[in-house]
């Protein structure tokens, strides 16, 4: 169990750097960038994934590349969620992205539906019209920021990672050598704009972003390897490590927002949060 509590530790822990970030005049694209430098390399070295049926005439290119530009591109939008909605509330609608890909699975895929995963997935999306709620002389919101359309990016974007996942793992693809596979190609495409951007003089590359996006490169691969870890250890009940990893960050990410950030909820907000721990926890006792 104490895998998945790391888990949920390195997931909340790249909301608070991200939340950090701008204080530090770090630039988000240049951290995303060299994060997924470390995380390839970490992925490369530690999990040592077998690249044979990336080899293959097969192999879903197509898929992997849709990746690679989705990681980057959802990672700087959960930057942008944080600093205008919080911690709390980018949490939770990352979180409830399971909506939308438990839905695909009904609709794509052929995943058979039962009551609990239906229940669960129409608090769901009552749990995201409550989080979507700004609160009042919200101190997480900047003058004239809206944070809703922030929310729904990471909410959609989240669920279309999870569903490009689904469609490579179909394929025969094991997830780790998917996972470096669109890890590498992320960081080339993403060390390129940066290339560009420096020529232009649009954002000097900086060592600071660097240091930046080598700590945000740590958690995000510690989140991911804890994460498997704690399937490798409870093989016989992945329902319980899905709900406690889900609920574990929904919670602890709230209690980080409220008690470190002094983020402001409304009643709606929290309304959500109570019904988005409720909704996965349906979801996981349907998928039990």
């Amino acid at each position: 169990m104490h895998y998945l509590v790391f888990s949920v530790l390195c997931s909340v822990l790249v909301s608070v750097l991200l939340k950090l970030a701008p204080r530090q005049r770090l630039d988000m694209p240049q951290v995303v960038t060299w994060n997924y430098l470390v995380a390839s390399v970490l992925s490369a070295v530690l999990l040592q994934p077998s690249l044979a049926s990336l080899q293959t005439a097969h192999a879903p290119w197509a898929a992997l590349l849709c990746l690679a530009v989705a990681l980057p591109a959802i990672f700087l939008m959960m930057a942008r969620a944080v600093t205008r909605a919080g911690i709390v509330r980018s949490d939770v609608a990352q979180r409830l992205s399971l909506l939308l890909s438990l839905l695909a699975a009904f609709l794509v895929f052929g995943e058979s539906a039962n009551g609990w995963k239906l229940a669960g997935l129409g608090l769901g999306l009552l749990a995201i019209l409550g989080i979507s709620v700004r609160p009042r002389a919200g101190a997480a919101e900047p003058s004239g920021g809206r944070a809703w359309p922030w929310l729904l990016a990471v909410w959609v974007g989240y669920a279309l990672v999870d569903i490009l996942l689904k469609k490579v793992a179909l394929s025969g693809t094991p997830s780790m050598a998917a996972l470096l596979a669109s890890f590498s190609l992320a960081f080339v495409l993403m060390f390129l704009l940066q290339l560009w951007r420096h020529l232009r003089g649009i954002a000097r590359l900086q060592w600071r972003n660097g240091v930046g996006g080598a700590l945000l490169g740590l958690l995000n691969f510690g989140n991911i390897l804890f994460y498997v870890r704690a399937h490798q250890h409870l093989p016989d009940s992945p329902a319980v490590v899905f709900a406690g990893m889900n609920i574990g960050v929904v919670v602890l990410g709230a209690l980080v927002g409220i008690v470190g950030f002094g983020e402001r909820t409304s009643v709606w907000n929290r309304v959500g949060l109570a019904l988005a721990v409720v909704a996965i926890g349906l979801i996981a006792w349907g998928t039990w």
